[in-house]
């Protein structure tokens, strides 16, 4: 029988948050794997439907500055599941 492998140790970064607007609700998660440089991002909404970015960043600030571009530019609600 072979050992499980281990959780892999995650590194979260401090400009995580959720942010409300109307009733609605996103989380903003920025995380690195301990064993990796770069930063991965990713925007949950209320409906736990997730957006992931397919680049990774250098630092969890330019993680930070992508989601705040896309929000400016497309709002919102673009990352809110059509009802």
């Amino acid at each position: 029988m072979t050992d499980p492998q281990p959780e892999p140790e995650l590194i979260e970064s401090s400009l995580n948050r959720t942010i409300e607007r109307g009733g609605r609700r996103l989380e903003v998660r920025i995380v690195r794997l301990a064993t990796e440089r770069g930063w991965s991002l990713e925007v949950v909404n209320d409906h736990n439907t997730s957006i992931v970015w397919d680049d990774q960043f250098e630092t969890d600030r330019q993680a930070d500055a992508a989601f705040q571009s896309a929000l400016a530019e497309e709002g919102f609600e673009a990352f809110l599941d059509k009802d």
